[in-house]
């Protein structure tokens, strides 16, 4: 004990009774201030957080459509198309089908200018006849059924319609023209041919033309 009642044991520098530890984070104003702790704006703000289009694959990643082919060579109606080769084997098969019926024709008729352009009719409409009777009904012809193929509607419906069939194979209504009939029908054929080869669907013009029909294997 001091004079004037001052007792350092009891009160160290600072007021503390002497032996004893300051309290945690020191004085009062050596205690961790509020605006010292992490502040709420210091928080991982929300608009840091991983944002909810990025936490998953965006629509727009995504296949709009649903209709891309699972497999390659196959088109979006699930059908692998008939190759050009194929293609081009089942129609030599339908033809050399139909060649039975035209020189039944042929040999009936004399080689007058008007029973030919008359023989040039009947034999446009007896292939029409037969390539939409077929495709109508059976959904193939002779020589695409032995080949393996089909002939589907536009959308990949499995039943294809008379006018659309007519569409496509109205190409060979050029026999009607006299003379020179035979030659435009080769060369309709063959820009058929061009257009199957470059087309990824194997559609030719005149798949095109009927509204978008598509000859698959069966």
């Amino acid at each position: 004990m001091t004079s004037g009642g001052y007792d350092p044991n009891q009160y160290p520098q600072g007021g503390q009774p002497y032996g004893q530890p300051y309290p945690q984070g020191g004085d009062q104003y050596g205690q961790q201030p509020q605006y010292g702790q992490q502040p709420q704006y210091g928080q991982q703000p929300q608009y840091g957080q991983q944002p909810q289009y990025g936490g998953q694959q965006p629509q727009y990643g995504q296949d709009p459509y649903g209709q891309y082919p699972q497999q390659p060579g196959f088109n979006n109606y699930g059908g692998q198309p008939g190759d050009l080769g194929t293609r081009i084997g089942a129609r030599v098969i339908d033809a050399i089908i139909l060649m039975i019926p035209y020189f039944i024709l042929y040999l009936l008729v004399n080689n007058s200018v008007g029973l030919t352009i008359g023989l040039g009719l009947v034999w446009t409409l007896v292939q029409l006849g037969y390539f939409v009777g077929m495709e109508t009904s059976q959904g193939t012809t002779l020589g695409k059924k032995i080949l393996g193929l089909k002939v589907l509607a536009p959308g990949g419906a499995a039943k294809i319609d008379p006018v659309t069939s007519l569409k496509r194979n109205l190409f060979v209504a050029a026999n009607i023209i006299p003379c020179v009939g035979g030659l435009v029908s080769l060369g309709l054929a063959i820009y058929i041919m061009i257009t199957i080869s470059q087309d990824p669907n194997k559609q030719g013009w005149h798949d095109k033309f009927a509204g978008g029909t598509q000859v698959v294997k069966a």
